[in-house]
């Protein structure tokens, strides 16, 4: 076969299936989360109880799962389908399980890339400093990591509170780091120890990633006093010591979750009574619902919608602070301006004020000028690859100022590791960087009425008297029954619906988008995959977007045999060739008037496999007609449908028309028609004749008087197999079950039936190009019956039922013949095409009995 090209419009077509299919489009949960996990894929591994296997995906994009699994802010939630019902999946939860029960170090990938004579040194050892050098580790660059503090983990470890996350699990996962050659070297100080300039000279590459270390104090009057202090100098000192010098009664100033860690973190230290005091209302206090709802738990005093006035100071120490009521935070142009209600106000009497206002970096490490910085101590840097204008010094996490909670710092770690890993490479740092991060999924899914609005599962905590007594744990996570649970109420959200659907496709992409992005690249596809189509329209039922797939298909079928000389690429269709050559044969084909008549009104066309399956009914049905429907003739010949469908549009037109001078000659107006693709090609391409189907006919004529309640005693039910042909047509549909209620026999009707039946498994010539497909489609379709027994109304849909394994019956067996019963003998397939086309030639002469 030549080279392949297709014209412009058909690329087009191709085009818009690669630009807007949502096969590949990630779920919700996934692309919302930063480092891109695969939430959809472990949470439905432990809903099937595979644990190792959830951990193991988890660790392909995650070094910290049982951190995560309880610290995360996870947006991935925030964003789940299931919060339609207000019970969004406890993602971080599930993590968590399966973290701390089967996560084990033995398993641990510890491979890097060949060691590269590059060194790189990043200030900072949290959550953006670690998956940094993480990262550029495994590219086989030498890392350092600089810390100031004696310990790992930077603002994560003495900014969280130990009864949030155990400081033993953060050793336990940061141990990965050192497995695989990163250099730590702790309570170093840049600035102090090392200078910048001299880091900058010894390493190739520098990466900044020192956290958020310098809390903020609002300068309120008492400020100054003693007792005054910030939430990150007392989260640190709690964090190292367990301890804190405070009194007994404390005020908290804020609203976040930093604000909650504070008050709590003071329960646990000695504080008998802790207020919180936060601008924000209840509703709209930025700490999480449940941080808030443990807080009081534990008898925070929450004063919202409250600012404070001044501190009350004695000798020089804290001894109350006064309070006013705050009625707006923002001005008309959403700038903070917050404004109070003067004669509201309240005096606490307490002993301390901790401010959790926010938190500044420490910059004071780089000499002023070198580097740029803005708001809060951060540095300024290129959104895209986070390089500052010191091409070889790079910024991440809270020192960039892009990034609030650690999942995000770790992006911002990963995100600059790509960055420093090209720069050091020589190439582009821009390019395909537009999926790092947080971004919005192209995945359009809704939730079907059907689906049971199923309650989160709620994790195990400790009871509120006893976790303020130490920092032991307080949430103790899922067990495996609660995990499992949990993890089956995952809706699975993807597209792919077509995929899920067509066996075809199943063999051959993960959705039709690769199929198609092949060819627009490359030009070439097997011709397998085109030819293995059953043409059955059931893809574009179920996409979203109503991509017609088969035509595309059918574009390229036809565009190979242009390619090919005029033929099939595929060997199998030899058969076919001989087919329709034999089909549009003398020795095959004939065309009568109704003898009978004056005047031949109406020509009845059988098709092609119902006169090469059952010839008596073929000429019982003739008869019938002319005898309900007197000028009734009759015409044996193929209408070249299989040549359409291999791509000869040219011969199959050139067919057509030997059978439209067939029903002109004979002076047709009508046609009725047994066959469903000969009912949906005459009607396109006869336009001058009304073209009926005999299944809408026959309900109009009656049935012959004898036939009728035939089966009412038959100890058979049929399940009815709809003609994928004639999907659209219902009036098709409902003339079938008329005729097989007026012969009494019992009907069950397929889950996937009328307007959404599926293919038989013969359609689009695919039997001869892929046999194996083609069985397995006819055995997916027989194995929706419960019977054992199986009608049709194409004679080749009832050869497809056998295979599959069911006895099958036309359904002019069930008028011309029986009754039925379980005890009858049912037909098979044919043994060899000669027995078809001896059943062909016998129906010919069926027809011309009636002449």
């Amino acid at each position: 076969m030549n080279k392949v090209t297709y014209p412009k419009e058909v690329l087009e077509k191709m085009k818009e299936i690669v630009d807007t299919c949502m096969g590949d489009a990630p779920p919700y949960c996934e692309a919302t989360c930063p480092m891109h996990t695969d939430v959809k894929g472990y949470v439905n591994l432990i809903a099937e109880g595979k644990y190792k296997e959830a951990i193991e995906l988890i660790r392909e994009k995650l070094f910290l799962p049982a951190t995560l699994g309880r610290i995360c802010a996870h947006p991935c939630e925030e964003k789940c389908k299931r919060g339609e019902f207000k019970q969004p999946m406890s993602i971080a939860a599930l993590k968590r399980f399966v973290a701390d029960n089967y996560d084990n170090e033995k398993d641990w990938n510890l491979s890097i890339e060949t060691e590269k004579d590059k060194r790189v040194a990043v200030i900072g050892a949290g959550p953006a400093g670690a998956q940094a050098a993480l990262d550029l580790r495994r590219k086989g660059y030498n890392v350092t990591v600089f810390e100031k503090l004696p310990v790992l983990g930077g603002m994560m470890r003495v900014g969280i509170p130990e009864y949030r996350l155990p400081r033993n699990i953060i050793d336990f996962e940061y141990s990965l780091l050192k497995k695989i050659g990163v250099e730590f070297k702790l309570g170093v100080e840049i600035g102090k120890d090392i200078s910048f300039e001299a880091l900058k000279k010894d390493f190739d590459v520098v990466l900044i990633a020192v956290g958020a270390h310098k809390g903020v104090v609002i300068p309120v009057p008492g400020h100054e006093l003693n007792g005054v202090l910030n939430a990150v100098e007392f989260l640190r000192e709690v964090s190292l010591t367990k301890k804190a010098n405070i009194g007994k009664k404390i005020a908290v100033i804020g609203g976040g979750n930093v604000a909650i860690d504070v008050a709590r973190s003071a329960r646990r230290v000695g504080a008998e009574e802790v207020h919180l005091v936060c601008l924000e209302s209840r509703e709209a206090m930025p700490a999480h619902t449940w941080e808030i709802e443990e807080a009081e738990e534990e008898g925070i005093i929450i004063h919202d919608s409250f600012g404070p006035e001044k501190i009350i100071g004695k000798d020089g120490e804290v001894v109350g602070i006064e309070i006013k009521e705050c009625i707006s935070i923002f001005d008309k142009e959403g700038k903070f301006n917050p404004q109070f209600n003067e004669s509201n106000k309240q005096i606490l009497e307490v002993d301390n004020v901790i401010f959790a206002v926010g938190q500044a970096v420490d910059n004071s490490f780089v000499s002023d000028g070198m580097l740029e910085t803005q708001r809060g101590g951060r540095f300024k840097v290129d959104p895209i690859t986070l390089q500052t204008k010191l091409e070889n010094v790079f910024v991440a996490g809270d020192a960039s100022g892009r990034s609030t909670i650690v999942i995000e710092a770790m992006a911002e770690g990963r995100k600059a590791a790509i960055s420093i890993d090209r720069y050091l490479q020589g190439k582009d740092l821009y390019s395909d960087r537009e999926f790092e991060g947080s971004y919005e999924t192209w995945l359009e899914t809704e939730i079907k009425d059907d689906t049971p609005n199923l309650p989160r599962v709620e994790t195990t905590k400790v009871e509120p008297s006893k976790r303020i007594l130490s920092f032991e744990e307080v949430d103790l996570g899922f067990n495996e029954e609660q995990a499992k649970e949990e993890a089956s109420r995952c809706l699975k959200c993807e597209c792919r619906l077509c995929v899920k659907e067509c066996e075809m496709l199943k063999d051959f992409c993960n959705c039709p988008k690769d199929l198609f992005e092949e060819i627009l690249e490359t030009g070439e596809i097997d011709p397998k995959i085109p030819y293995s189509c059953n043409m059955c329209s059931q893809c574009t039922l179920v996409c979203p977007k109503d991509f017609k797939i088969k035509d595309r298909f059918m574009d390229i079928r036809k565009q190979m045999i242009k390619a090919n000389n005029g033929k099939s690429p595929m060997k199998g269709h030899n058969a076919i060739e001989v087919h329709q050559a034999l089909g549009f044969s003398k020795l095959f084909n004939i065309a009568i008037k109704d003898g009978k008549a004056k005047k031949t009104k109406r020509v009845f066309i059988p098709g092609c496999s119902l006169p090469s399956y059952n010839p008596y009914a073929v000429g019982k049905t003739l008869e019938y007609l002319q005898e309900k429907l007197p000028g009734t003739g009759a015409i044996l010949k193929c209408c070249g449908k299989p040549t359409k469908a291999l791509g000869q549009i040219d011969k199959f037109k050139e067919r057509y028309a030997g059978l439209q001078a067939e029903i002109d000659r004979l002076g047709a107006e009508e046609i009725i028609v047994a066959c469903q693709s000969c009912f949906l090609t005459i009607s396109e391409y006869s336009p001058n004749q009304k073209v009926r189907s005999l299944w809408t006919v026959l309900p109009e004529i009656g049935l012959p008087e004898n036939v009728r309640g035939i089966g009412k005693n038959s100890d058979i039910t049929f399940a009815i197999h709809d003609s994928c042909s004639t999907r659209d047509r219902s009036d098709i549909h409902d003339g079938i079950r008329w005729i097989i209620n007026e012969l009494g026999y019992k009907i069950e009707e397929l889950s996937y039936s009328r307007e959404n039946t599926r293919c038989c498994g013969f359609g689009g010539m695919v039997v001869p190009a892929n046999p194996e497909l083609a069985l397995r489609v006819m055995k997916r379709r027989t194995a929706e019956a419960k019977s054992d027994y199986m009608v049709t109304y194409c004679a080749a849909c009832r050869e497809s039922m056998v295979r599959g394994g069911k006895n099958a019956l036309h359904i002019l067996d069930l008028i011309f013949g029986g009754p039925w019963t379980s005890k009858s003998k049912f037909p098979g397939v044919p043994s060899s095409p000669i027995t078809s086309w001896a059943n062909r030639y016998k129906s010919k002469r069926e027809i011309k009995k009636r002449k």
